[in-house]
């Protein structure tokens, strides 16, 4: 799928408006040898981030992007798929090589 967006890039945030609806995006790379200790600081990241988003800008729904292998792999553990579920992240799975989106979720 290949989706184009007017965006403006500040660090590995960004903002889209997405078929009519404000987007924020944390972009997280995963490649660091320890991809739980990763993941502790995405989560903590991205919750951090929403909180904010809701103070400032509340109708923007922030996503937390993942390369499709760490996806596949990593994020089908029990543990983190409780955490996504519990926390209500929204995922972006893209492919780096592409750079082109897989999933929304």
């Amino acid at each position: 799928m290949r989706y184009s967006w007017k965006w403006i890039e500040i660090s590995n945030h960004f903002n889209f408006d997405r078929e009519g609806r404000k987007i924020a995006v944390e972009v997280k790379s995963f490649l660091a040898p320890s991809r739980i200790s990763e993941f502790y600081v995405a989560l903590g990241q991205f919750l951090t981030y929403r909180l904010g988003l809701q103070q400032q800008e509340p109708e923007r729904t922030l996503y937390l992007a993942v390369p499709l292998e760490v996806y596949e792999t990593f994020f089908s553990l029990e543990l983190v798929e409780a955490a996504i579920g519990q926390y209500q992240v929204n995922l972006i799975v893209y492919s780096p090589e592409t750079e082109e989106i897989q999933r929304w979720q």
